[in-house]
């Protein structure tokens, strides 16, 4: 579907975010080189705040066609005025000249005096009158031409001038990212020279994901379980004649047997794929979904079940849509997880150090619910998940654009 081209004041506050973006992880990689961390994490924020600058240098880029755009409709306008305004002094010249060689009062009482009857004196003496109003018309028709003239060209100068503005803005961020990319050369290399280290160190973070993943799965099921023997329940309180079997076979199935009510939640949930708010209020996407090489050593292949999200330290979790709280558990000693549902969808947050809220709690959109974890090398990292039942499903597709 076409859409609209971003506008001038668009860019610039897309680029003003951006850049606060810049800022923010140029404080966290500071904060982490202090802290004398895992180059690990240097690598990935400065990965990111290179992106954030490739992003940025892009959104001048757009700044400065949308201008060029601009100058050159201003300047065509200031072509076709240039050429109206020629055309009607001209013929405001002409109309002078002529009104000159007929100025005498004796010419104009002539004019009307050989008119062969009154009606032609008549119109003789309109004709007089409308050519005294078109001249008084040409004189101000000039006027406001000249004036529509000096503005488009006071504003085709101010365009001008912004658009220098950009090219050097953008030719200073062109060699800001120069800098950037050295710098994560430099980082690179240290890698190299602590591979060994740093390679066991990410088998060992996967090996705990996959604890964690089998975790949450058996926390999904008990949630589908317990969804069910609440819906069994209230079945056989509304229809006492339902079997001992069919209770059962309700109990017992591997994904929610929904309700009226529980479908028409899992039915909104899924009408708001791609549009629902992001879990955290600021943030950027540091790890994706899936199978996928690791960021740095891209021989080594690592899954995620969900998405990453890397955000500021002290931030909040929030919950993208309503539901009801199914599961909130401690996965590790320094981490916990809440799981919403959503009819037969789940939301999942990880990663969390501390919960607002309990099983069985109702929740709105972007209610908070509890405090994201920083962990010992300066990262904020909440980890979410979408899944229908025990299927999972790619989070960024779920969310909005922003």
């Amino acid at each position: 579907m076409w859409s609209q081209p971003p506008t001038q004041e668009e860019l610039e506050n897309r680029k003003a975010k951006i850049q606060m973006e810049i800022q923010e992880k140029e404080q966290l990689l500071k904060s982490v080189k202090n802290k004398e961390k895992s180059v690990l994490t240097q690598m990935s924020i400065q990965k990111e705040k290179i992106g954030l600058k490739e992003k940025l240098i892009k959104t001048t880029e757009k700044q400065t066609k949308l201008l060029n755009n601009d100058i050159y409709i201003n300047q065509v306008k200031i072509n076709q005025l240039n050429k109206e305004l020629e055309q009607l002094r001209k013929d405001y010249a002409a109309m002078i000249l002529k009104s000159y060689k007929s100025r005498s009062e004796q010419s104009r009482a002539m004019f009307l005096l050989s008119s062969e009857n009154f009606l032609q004196a008549y119109k003789r003496a309109q004709y007089m009158k409308q050519y005294a109003s078109y001249r008084k018309m040409q004189g101000q028709e000039i006027e406001v031409t000249t004036k529509q003239l000096k503005g488009y060209t006071n504003q085709i100068v101010i365009q001008k001038t912004e658009k220098e503005k950009l090219i050097k803005e953008n030719e200073k961020e062109k060699e800001e990212l120069v800098k950037e990319k050295k710098e994560q050369e430099k980082i690179a290399l240290q890698i190299q020279k602590e591979k060994g280290k740093i390679s066991a160190e990410i088998k060992k973070k996967q090996q705990e994901t996959k604890k964690i993943d089998a975790q949450i799965q058996k926390l999904v099921r008990e949630a589908i379980a317990a969804a069910n023997r609440k819906t069994a329940a209230a079945n056989v309180k509304a229809n006492p004649k339902i079997t001992a079997t069919e209770k059962k076979a309700i109990e017992s199935s591997t994904k929610i047997i929904l309700t009226p009510e529980g479908k028409i939640v899992s039915d909104n949930f899924k009408a708001n794929k791609g549009r629902l708010p992001w879990p955290v209020e600021k943030g950027a996407i540091s790890l994706g979904y899936g199978d996928q090489p690791h960021p740095v050593f891209k021989s080594l292949m690592i899954h995620n079940s969900g998405i990453e999200i890397s955000t500021e330290s002290g931030s909040n979790a929030r919950t993208v849509f309503s539901g009801e709280v199914a599961q909130v558990q401690q996965i590790t000693p320094l981490k916990k997880a809440v799981l919403i549902k959503h009819g037969d969808f789940f939301t999942i947050y990880q990663n969390l150090s501390s919960v607002n809220v309990q099983v069985g709690d109702k929740v709105s959109a972007k209610q908070i619910l509890g405090k994201i974890r920083t962990d010992a090398d300066g990262q904020t990292i909440l980890k979410f998940l979408v899944s229908q039942n025990s299927v999972y499903f790619n989070p960024t597709s779920w969310l909005s654009g922003r």
